[in-house]
Formats: C-alpha cells, sequence, structure tokens
C-alpha cells in the first residue's frame, strides 16, 4: 500500500523552502519522488534569521513572527506542489515540517527550531509533524544529525561500506558499513562559510561551482588555525551549527590581511578536508547530496584527497540530491505518524530510541 508524505526542508544555509512530495511503498527501498517545489527567501528573511542566531533584543517576540513567516513560506511550497502534481491535500498522510534551526546547542540541553506547525495545519488542512529533535536531546542526544535513519533503510548495501555525505550549511555523513552499527556526525562547515564570504565580496549568493575559489591560492597557516578548533578533534557523536561556525568564527582567524580569493580557496578546502579526516578510509563508496555536491571544485578537492572512494551522487540511488534532505523529513514524519522511532542512538548519543516529533492535526 502506498502511502504519500511532503518533507519540508530549510537548512543552514536560509536560501529558502523545499518541499518534496514522497510516496513510500511497502518496502523500504520503494520509494519514489512524486514531485518537487521550492521557495526562495527574501533578503528581510534571510537577514532576521542571521539575527535570530545570535544574543540579540526582542528576539522572542521576532522569532514568533519570523516563525509566522516561514510557516506561510511552508504553505506556498506545498501549494505549489500540489497543484504541480495534481495531487490533493485530503491524499497525503503527513507533512514533515523541520523548522529552522537558529539555535543548537545539546549541551545546554536544548535544540531550537522556529515556525508555526499550528499554522501550518490550519493553511494546508494536512497532518502536521514538527519538533523532531527535541525528544532525542530530552533523552541526552545531541537531536542532530537525523537524516542518517532515513540513510541507513533507504541506501544501505548488504555487502558494501559505503558512505551518504550531505553538504549544506553544515556537512554531515552517515557512515554505513554492513558489519558495524550505522555511525554519522556533522563534519564540520558545508557551505556556510563559504556562501557568507561570497556574498560580501561577490555579491553573489554562492560560488557558482567553487569557479572563484579555484582561482584562489591556498592559505596554509590559515588552514592550520581553523583545524585548531576543538570541534575538529571531539569523536562521534558530535554536531553543531550556524550559531558556532559563522562570520565571528571566521573573522577571530582573520588577524591578517588575506586577499578574498585565497580566503575563499582555504575555506573551501577547510570543508573538504574536514570531510576528508572524519570519513574511514576503508569507505568503497561515498553518494553526495545537498548544495555543496553541485559545487565542482568541492567535489574534485575530495576526490582527490580520497582517491580510492569511489565519488558519485545520490542521484544513481533513485533520489537526486537536491532533495535527499527534505525526503528525511517526510520519512521521518512516517515514522512518528506510525509511531515508530526515528533516531539512531549511535549517532545521537540519546538514551535509546525514541518517537520523535508532535503532531498538529489538520
Amino acid at each position: 500500500m502506498n502511502e504519500l508524505f511532503i518533507g519540508l526542508m530549510s537548512g543552514t544555509s536560509l536560501d529558502g523552502m523545499d518541499a518534496v512530495l514522497v510516496n513510500f511503498g511497502k518496502t523500504p527501498q520503494d520509494i519514489k519522488i512524486m514531485g518537487h517545489s521550492y521557495v526562495p527567501y527574501e533578503d528581510a528573511i534571510k537577514e532576521a534569521l542571521l539575527r535570530l542566531h545570535s544574543p540579540n533584543t526582542n528576539e522572542l517576540e521576532e522569532s514568533l513572527i519570523i516563525g509566522n513567516t516561514i510557516s506561510k513560506k511552508a504553505y506556498e511550497a506545498i501549494d505549489a506542489l500540489l497543484k504541480k502534481t495534481s495531487i490533493t491535500s485530503k491524499d497525503i498522510k503527513a507533512i514533515g515540517f523541520h523548522g529552522q534551526t537558529v539555535r543548537h546547542q545539546p549541551q545546554k540541553g536544548f535544540t531550537l527550531q522556529i515556525g508555526n506547525p499550528a499554522l501550518l495545519a490550519e493553511l494546508s488542512n494536512i497532518n502536521v509533524i514538527a519538533d523532531f529533535r527535541s525528544r532525542d536531546v530530552a533523552a541526552s542526544g545531541q537531536g542532530a544529525p537525523l537524516v542518517p535513519a532515513f540513510h541507513h533503510e533507504i541506501f544501505s548495501h548488504p555487502t558494501t561500506y559505503r558512505a551518504i555525505l550531505n553538504i549544506g550549511g553544515i556537512a554531515n555523513v552517515t557512515l554505513l558499513n554492513p558489519k558495524t552499527s550505522v555511525s554519522g556526525f556533522d563534519t564540520g562547515p558545508g557551505n556556510l562559510l563559504l556562501d557568507h564570504w561570497s556574498k560580501t565580496h561577490l555579491h553573489r549568493a554562492f560560488d557558482e561551482n567553487g569557479a572563484w575559489a579555484k582561482e584562489g591560492k591556498l592559505i596554509k597557516t590559515l588552514l592550520d588555525a581553523f583545524f585548531e578548533d576543538s570541534y575538529f578533534e571531539k569523536t562521534a557523536p558530535k554536531s553543531t551549527g550556524r550559531d558556532y561556525f559563522n562570520e565571528a568564527w571566521l573573522n577571530k582567524h582573520l588577524q591578517k590581511s588575506y586577499a578574498a580569493q585565497d580566503i575563499q580557496r582555504t575555506l573551501l578546502e577547510l570543508t573538504a578536508s574536514s570531510i576528508a579526516k572524519a570519513i574511514d578510509s576503508n569507505i568503497s563508496e561515498i553518494y553526495l547530496c545537498g548544495g555543496g555536491a553541485l559545487n565542482i571544485f568541492l567535489v574534485e578537492r575530495l576526490k582527490t584527497l580520497m582517491p580510492k572512494t569511489h565519488i558519485q551522487l545520490t542521484d544513481v540511488l533513485g533520489i537526486p540530491t537536491q532533495y535527499v534532505e527534505a525526503a528525511a523529513f517526510a520519512w521521518l514524519a512516517k515514522q512518528t505518524l506510525f509511531l515508530k522511532p526515528g533516531n539512531i542512538p549511535e549517532v545521537t548519543g540519546a538514551k535509546g530510541l525514541r518517537i520523535l516529533g508532535a503532531l498538529y492535526p489538520a
């Protein structure tokens, strides 16, 4: 019996809202992407979200207002998706609504994704499941990454050791070793520092294909200084976010005057090297997803740093790279609706398996 779910994702890149319609069949691998829509965020939304990543005046009210705005954007994406696929709201079992992470501090016992799932349920007339991370944190977990459970169910191979690498604002990896339990963690910055530097100096949302970074020269002393950060020494389970790796983090390392393109080149190397250092050299295959998977120079660097590993996009496994994370939240919504766990304790550090999220009925 087929089940239709919608997954919504707005990641650490803060660029907009992805909506994916997923048809789940009888077996885990019987999954089909039925459609996709995307609604970009206006600059005012991006600026407000950036402010909310740091302590600010009147942040409580602003978080609620922006949460409503994000929920309306989510509805725009859903409405466009349903029209595109000729599916009606009554055909959808539930929406998995991640919201927008603005604070992630599991060591203090909280993670915060803003958004108003009650408003989204009211607008869409579809069951909404949200707040996926809090239960894992309540069980002494990191609350992240959550997508490894989806990766394990959909992408595992019975004999091949493979990894699924999502390069969003933050990069995270899932290690699927058929001989051991699943592991996964955030490796460090993905696109967010690269995008920040591109916006600052090129006035572009991102460095297309890594072309600007490729023109620059690697600053070895700066790269070494980046890697002195204690995050890179931590062992899994570990997770991070924009409230840690951000403009302030970058600026404290830029004590000398460097050419802007050389800094971009070094930031790209930080992303590539932190991934390569974190991934087991015995892995046979890596499948890339997220926006960074489309950065040609970044992928070139990954292939150079991991020459024995076959690297390609998740498209060859049946799910296009841009849709994987949103599809994961459709799957997490399905798990919650059917009262099944959505976390992997070995990944997040939680005390055990937990049913994640809260239901807001249509």
